[in-house]
This record gives structure tokens, C-alpha cells and sequence, in this order.
């Protein structure tokens, strides 16, 4: 499969944030490469690269998601495409189970190849995960 546009990886952004405006992350997993490398910026718990799609799942949505009371969601403001990078701008929306709001302001930067997500830099508010998100090794042990 040869690299795609980018108009062409400008439109898997937007249906993946379509979706997940819904609360449906699926799209999402399933344009992860194998060998994602996903990067969340800052010095909190959470900040750090996690390299590969089962790291990505097990240590880093599975952890959040854990701490979830309902579906999440975000929607996308804006999204620019060059090349093989995608650029987002969304907003997350989720109430943890200890009731409390994660509304949270995102910038993504994607790289995409052959139609699969290959990286994903991620600027968040990192004040509001150390408010509001447990760390990442206690929300493993209190989900499990």
C-alpha cells in the first residue's frame, strides 16, 4: 500500500473524531499501527512514549479508561493536514468514577503511513491530569 495524501489522512482524522464525538474509540485502535509510538508531553505520571499498540493499550488507555465512569469523547476544532502529519485540536470529555470533570484541551500531532497511525504527539493540560487522574499504577490495581 503506498503512503496516502494528505486530504487522505486529513479524512481518517476526521471520521476517527467523528467518531469518538460519539463515545465509539474503535476507529481509533483499529488505525494504530502495530509499532505505534505514542508520546504524551510534560512531567506528570502519565508523560512518557509508549511504543507499540499493546503498550498504548494496556499501559496507557487502559489505565485511563479504567478511571472512567461513563464513555469518553472529543471533538475535533480543527484539523490540519500536511504530508504525512495530521494536526488536532479537540476537546475530551469524560466524568471519572470519583465524579469528577476530565474536560480536557488537546493538541495531537499524528504521523501517518500507509493509512496506519505510526505516531502521535500529544500536548494536554498536564495541571488537570495531576488534579483529576489518579496515577497510572493505581488505576491498574483498583481496576483490576
Amino acid at each position: 500500500m503506498q503512503n496516502m495524501s494528505a486530504l487522505e489522512n486529513k479524512q481518517l482524522l476526521q471520521h476517527i473524531y467523528s467518531e469518538l464525538s460519539k463515545g465509539n474509540g474503535r476507529p481509533l485502535l483499529d488505525s494504530l499501527a502495530d509499532d505505534v509510538r505514542w508520546r504524551v508531553a510534560g512531567v506528570t505520571k502519565w508523560s512518557r512514549t509508549f511504543d507499540g499498540k499493546r503498550s498504548v493499550i494496556k499501559d496507557l488507555l487502559g489505565p485511563l479508561t479504567a478511571q472512567f465512569a461513563g464513555p469518553y469523547t472529543a471533538s475535533a476544532h480543527r484539523i490540519i493536514a500536511e504530508d504525512d502529519h495530521v494536526v488536532v485540536e479537540c476537546q475530551g470529555s469524560v466524568t471519572t468514577k470519583a465524579g469528577k470533570p476530565y474536560n480536557n484541551n488537546y493538541c495531537f500531532i499524528y504521523r501517518i503511513a500507509n493509512g496506519k497511525i505510526r505516531e502521535i504527539t500529544e500536548y494536554l493540560d498536564t495541571e488537570l491530569v495531576t488534579a483529576v487522574l489518579e496515577d497510572p499504577g493505581v488505576a491498574v490495581s483498583a481496576g483490576s
